[in-house]
């Protein structure tokens, strides 16, 4: 049978994308441009291995994947043939989609993140060591059981005691639940406090995941703007005036994210006290505590004794690595204990091995050190930055250069497109996150660069190419 396409097909073995899918996506470019049509043969899969020097398996599972989409057909003892495809198929998407899809395939060798700490400073020999003097003892078989849905005690009671001496909290072990990462801490807290058409007041622009876990729960938003010195107190007023069922607030009140503002303590007090006044929880996010490189880190709202209703929420995943999931968060007896109960529905248990590991560090002070070490890193790493942006996006934008956090937030002096700055930059290999990941509606006018993940190289490079485009 003859097979009027000849196969040359060229494969970048140096790609990300596996040689499966670059053969299944040129037989679609094939098909698309009608050099192959329906009823065309495809050679076997060994001869077709041969024409592009590949393993037959790669081929195979091109095949495969084609066929699942619908773009082949196989013959039982006849072959494998361009199936009869219908005109949309054939049909190419509209250029924005074309360049799109380029942008989204463009290999990206640095990314400004929204503020993680640098992976490669985890102290990773500490936890491996820890992990095995944790499997050496005699007593193992205890810790491989199940145990309480709200973290292990003796891990509980350390979150307690820095809590209670660091940030100025009054809370004890049975107020605390520890959970894998402060998302699943801030679904937790949703799911408990809240019912469907219940309202919460978000920060705008902030935290998207979050504003995800409340709408999961059934909740609806209302966004409030954020000043220099933090939430608008004033809308929030209006807010708690016009609706009945308001229930809860969120705010990162010590970095408040993306801005990075620090909310002053004559709006932490007023936010007490209209909580208090209207009865609904304080939800607190105070995500990197831990980072600030002024005198000291402000106290939460949380720890102050008039708060009455609260939920706070930290994460131990920024000190050691993101990929360790450990989160917590402390409320009321009451709040912990539904909190619990809901968890157990989802996850019995966390990681008591991974707990007991960290606890090990906590105790023995690697975790204190690593902290002094790694502030005084990225306290040298955002001073550098600072310096970049003062001398080559001079005019272009405001700063304020943060107090603690691994991030800057940067305003352009003049209205301008960033989804196209961030398109641009994409085509060049460097992401950096889209402003309407942070906005309710309306994307705002500002980037949200995280620093601390990057050598002086990458930022440099990525500030010279983001002047270009601003």
């Amino acid at each position: 049978m003859l097979r009027p396409w000849q196969f040359e097909i060229q494969l970048d073995k140096k790609s990300d994308k596996a040689l499966y899918l670059q053969i299944a996506d040129a037989i679609i470019v094939a098909i698309k441009s009608h050099k192959l049509t329906s009823g065309n043969a495809l050679p076997g899969s060994r001869q077709l291995a041969g024409l592009l020097s590949v393993n037959r398996n790669t081929v195979i599972e091109a095949l495969d994947v084609l066929t699942a989409e619908g773009w082949l057909i196989t013959i039982d003892r006849k072959g494998t043939f361009i199936a009869d495809l219908s005109p949309d198929m054939l049909c190419d998407k509209q250029n924005d989609s074309q360049i799109n899809t380029t942008i989204a395939e463009a290999k990206t060798h640095l990314i400004f993140d929204d503020g993680l700490p640098d992976s490669s400073l985890a102290p990773m020999n500490d936890l491996a060591r820890a992990y095995r003097e944790i499997f050496n003892r005699k007593s193992r078989r205890q810790i491989m059981g199940y145990s309480t849905e709200l973290g292990d005690i003796e891990f509980r009671k350390a979150i307690v005691q820095m809590l209670n001496f660091k940030r100025g909290m009054n809370v004890s072990a049975n107020e605390i639940c520890i959970t894998r990462g402060s998302q699943m801490a801030m679904y937790l807290a949703a799911h408990c406090l809240l019912t469907k058409d219940d309202f919460v007041i978000i920060e705008n622009p902030g935290y998207k995941p979050a504003w995800e876990a409340f709408e999961n729960a059934g909740a609806k938003l209302l966004p409030v703007s954020v000043a220099l010195d933090g939430l608008d107190l004033n809308e929030v007023e209006a807010y708690l005036k016009k609706h009945k069922n308001i229930k809860a607030i969120y705010v990162t009140p010590h970095h408040q994210f993306p801005t990075t503002v620090t909310m002053s303590l004559k709006k932490r007090l007023k936010l007490i006290e209209l909580s208090n006044q209207y009865n609904f929880t304080i939800i607190e996010d105070d995500y990197d505590n831990e980072f600030h490189f002024g005198q000291r880190p402000i106290l939460p709202i949380s720890s102050y004794s008039k708060a009455k209703n609260f939920v706070y929420i930290g994460t131990l995943s920024k000190i050691v690595a993101p990929a360790l999931r450990i989160g917590y968060l402390a409320s009321s007896v009451e709040n912990v204990e539904k909190i619990g109960k809901h968890r157990k529905i989802i996850d019995v248990q966390g990681d008591n091995i991974m707990e007991e590991a960290v606890l090990n560090l906590i105790n023995e002070g690697k975790i204190k050190r690593h902290l002094k070490r790694t502030s005084l890193i990225y306290k040298a790493k955002r001073d550098y930055f600072e310096s970049l942006c003062k001398l080559h996006l001079k005019d272009k934008i405001t700063f304020i250069k943060p107090e603690g956090g691994l991030a800057f937030w940067i305003v352009p002096t003049t209205e301008t497109n960033l989804q196209k700055v961030c398109d641009e930059l994409l085509t060049k290999g460097i992401k950096i996150m889209n402003p309407e990941k942070f906005s309710f509606e309306k994307p705002v006018l500002g980037l949200r660069l995280g620093y601390a993940s990057l050598n002086e190289k990458q930022l440099e490079e990525g500030i010279i190419a983001l002047s270009k485009y601003l």
